[in-house]
């Protein structure tokens, strides 16, 4: 068939506003329809290669949460095929960001336990004192739950005064903080193992936390964000933590104020469905405002 007679004139104004757009050389074309087409093209491209470059950060940040990632998961994540994930996967691996494992991609050896051993001294004074004061905020005979974080991990360690506890964990670090206390009884939820930092997650460990229902909840989070959103980079962790959240009368978020100038991409829950708020301070007055306004008690450490 015969190309529609629409020749363009590319001295024109418009034409020029698509050759800055699309930041392409104009040349001839027979007609403005294959010059349109050429050009969405380009942007395409070029949008297509941000979108996939985004995607890789986050998925090296979502190992660098959990230790290992898998296929699938990353597929339900991303809103992608597989197909497209194992192309990642495999492009990742190639620059030696991430080592190729059946069904998914973990951490080159090493760099998980590091990188959780040195958040454990990001605001490693702060956090003693937050988990000292949320400590002191469980009675003797509670039932409670701890997730996984260092935060969580310091309250665990001012525990030991206390007697009747039974304690749902889904984290190892934790677990075996508390097991040589004779008074208090350890339950672990089953799943899988991070092995980043011990924390155990999964649909296992999500149907385990839903058979609980506990007086007080201790969490952490990753990030806070201004809106009083709570943040973490793992999915799988997420979905323990909202059902942790779900499961006890009373919860209580202990983050040292550090957690304000980070960023995650997956959502928790918010500030809202939080009673206790335990941190060493609040220095923007619209955390505050949100506190106030969901009646959650704060309590800051460097105020004391």
């Amino acid at each position: 068939m015969a190309a529609p007679n629409c020749r363009c004139d590319l001295q024109k104004p418009a034409f020029w506003g698509l050759k800055r757009l699309f930041s392409i050389d104009v040349v001839p074309f027979e007609t403005t329809r294959i010059f349109v087409m050429v050009a969405v093209k380009q942007k395409t491209k070029a949008g297509n290669f941000v979108i996939t470059a985004q995607r890789h950060r986050e998925i090296i940040e979502l190992a660098r949460a959990s230790g290992q990632v898998e296929v699938d998961d990353l597929s339900a994540h991303f809103s992608v095929s597989p197909q497209t994930i194992r192309s990642d996967l495999n492009k990742l691996g190639n620059d030696n960001k991430l080592l190729r494992v059946h069904g998914g991609a973990r951490l080159p050896d090493g760099n998980g336990n590091v990188e959780y051993e040195a958040r454990r001294g990001i605001a490693a004074t702060e956090k003693e004192a937050i988990g000292a004061a949320a400590a002191r905020l469980i009675p003797n005979n509670a039932s409670l739950f701890i997730n996984i974080g260092t935060t969580t991990e310091a309250f665990s360690d001012h525990l030991k005064n206390h007697v009747g506890l039974m304690v749902v964990t889904n984290n190892i670090n934790v677990a075996n903080r508390l097991r040589v206390y004779r008074d208090n009884e350890i339950v672990v939820a089953g799943g899988v193992v991070r092995v980043s930092d011990g924390g155990i997650v999964g649909e296992a460990a999500v149907d385990f936390i839903k058979q609980f229902k506990v007086d007080y909840a201790v969490i952490g989070s990753s990030a806070i964000d201004r809106d009083g959103a709570l943040l973490d980079f793992d999915f799988r962790e997420v979905k323990v933590a909202q059902a942790i959240i779900a499961n006890a009368r009373h919860v209580i978020l202990v983050a040292d104020s550090t957690k304000f100038d980070r960023n995650a991409p997956v959502r928790i829950g918010h500030l809202s469905q939080v009673h206790t708020f335990v941190t060493n301070k609040i220095a923007d007055p619209h955390t505050r405002e949100i506190c106030a306004e969901s009646e959650v008690d704060l309590v800051e450490t460097d105020a004391s």
